[in-house]
């Protein structure tokens, strides 16, 4: 096995479990993309013994990595690790595993739940790598697992805790890796001090997150992709995204609309009670940028250098960053009574310019997550 992660990443950041002497998992990631292939390498790397799960429609993301018996990875991280088990079979990429990684966009959380159902046993801990919105109750909801139950960790981090994307020949490029301004909470919060306890095996400075609902606002997707994707739309229809998305389509412009799209998650996380931090102050903390502000700290972030446009308007910054997180934010922020303007507008568009009316989807809502009853106080002890 070569092993260079060291050389890019101190064992006192990204930890070590031989080192440290901590006990090898079983662990399965549920995703191929470049998060799942980052998560699975970075375990892999440290260890831990990990299967590598994709459903039969997106077998082709398994294939190269099948084919090689691991991941290369390039960038921040780098090196090559092989994987126990690379499959298409949920029964044989959950046997034996302790961890579960459900890793990818918010509409592959229910469907990756939904193929769990019947392989989940007590004290196995399952992992929504990122939230998204609320998406450990999104995962119980689908895998057949009650809110409350304790026996089964299922919990949730604010974000993927890595800037990178899937590459040919079974390899990912990891652009960006932090270990500061990374929070996890579990559903319910009771169970919140044994996630941490799993993820703090290679997360080392995970937060403990005041429940779900700051996990799920701290996301700070939804103010910059649909806002960076809308104000570039022409650009992007035009080149099919032969530019850089935060070097050079970010602008003051593009800056204000993500502002005004951020002061309304904060003001919805207010009304909650909750604490999180504006989204560059978070990037500054998690070193992706260097300027705390809308505009050129994107532009001139160290931590998005290099990163394309994606090469079409009907791409998850709109269908999951819009159709999902904003749609839920937006119904949360209609619950506790905050105006949304901006989101509103925002959604009305990106339907518009996507050709799918996310708000009538309603792919996730405070009702169909079965939160619509609550109070805020309720809400708020999530």
């Amino acid at each position: 096995m070569q092993r260079t992660v060291r050389e890019k990443v101190a064992v006192d950041d990204a930890g070590d479990a031989r080192a440290d002497r901590v006990s090898l998992m079983n662990v399965a990631v549920l995703g191929a993309g470049g998060g799942g292939l980052a998560v699975a390498y970075e375990w892999a790397s440290q260890g831990h013994r990990v299967s590598l799960y994709a459903q039969r429609t997106h077998d082709h993301h398994l294939a190269p990595v099948r084919e090689r018996g691991g991941i290369q990875a390039e960038g921040v991280l780098e090196g090559f690790v092989p994987l126990e088990t690379v499959t298409s079979d949920i029964a044989e990429a959950l046997e034996g595993v302790e961890v579960v990684f459900v890793v990818g966009p918010a509409y592959a959380t229910e469907p990756f739940g939904a193929d769990t159902r019947g392989h989940l046993h007590p004290g196995m801990t399952v992992v929504v790598c990122p939230s998204s919105c609320v998406g450990s109750l999104a995962f119980k909801h689908a895998a057949g697992v009650d809110l409350y139950d304790e026996s089964i960790v299922v919990g949730e981090t604010s974000t993927l805790p890595y800037a990178a994307r899937a590459s040919l020949h079974a390899s990912v490029r990891i652009f960006h890796r932090f270990d500061t301004g990374f929070s996890a909470a579990a559903a319910p919060r009771s169970n919140t001090p044994r996630l941490l306890k799993v993820l703090r095996h290679v997360y080392r400075n995970t937060q403990e997150a005041a429940g779900i609902f700051q996990t799920t606002l701290q996301n700070g997707n939804p103010v910059i992709h649909p806002a960076v994707t809308l104000l570039n739309a022409a650009l992007i229809e035009r080149t099919g995204g032969d530019f850089m998305f935060y070097e050079e389509g970010v602008t003051e412009a593009v800056g204000r609309f993500m502002k005004a799209v951020d002061d309304e998650r904060l003001a919805i996380a207010r009304a909650l009670g909750v604490a999180i931090l504006a989204e560059p102050d978070l990037g500054v903390r998690q070193g992706y940028m260097t300027e705390p502000n809308y505009s050129t700290g994107y532009s001139t972030a160290p931590g998005f250098r290099g990163i394309k446009a994606q090469n079409e308007l009907h791409h998850r910054y709109l269908t999951e960053d819009v159709g999902y997180s904003m749609v839920f934010l937006a119904d949360l922020a209609r619950h506790l009574s905050v105006p949304t303007p901006t989101m509103d507008a925002v959604i009305h568009i990106a339907s518009i310019v996507a050709g799918e009316d996310f708000a009538a989807e309603r792919a996730r809502t405070m009702d169909n997550m079965g939160l619509s009853g609550l109070t805020r106080e309720r809400l708020a002890a999530f």
